[in-house]
């Protein structure tokens, strides 16, 4: 899972735009949660420059809430022995 993670912020469009992704690959490039966060930024400071894909923005919307929701389950699931694990 590490190698996931990592892999994950390398692919990250930081410092390149996403729309350099071909447009058959693009929805599954957003599966990546911080392309929507990025591309999003982006939008927010470049105004019409830079155009927002919004199926991967909503995906990544989506993964967000997710694992969100996965976060707080699991949370909640250990949350009465978490205690006594430390």
């Amino acid at each position: 899972m590490p190698f996931v993670v990592q892999f994950g912020l390398y692919v990250s469009p930081v410092g390149f735009s996403s729309k350099v992704i071909p447009e058959q690959w693009r929805l599954l490039y957003s599966l990546n949660p911080m392309v929507g966060v990025i591309d999003g930024f982006r939008w927010c400071i470049l105004g019409g420059e830079s155009p927002i894909y919004w199926p991967g923005f909503f995906l990544s919307l989506f993964v967000v809430a997710y694992f969100l929701w996965l976060g707080i389950s699991t949370f909640r699931k250990m949350e009465r022995t978490f205690a006594d694990l430390i």
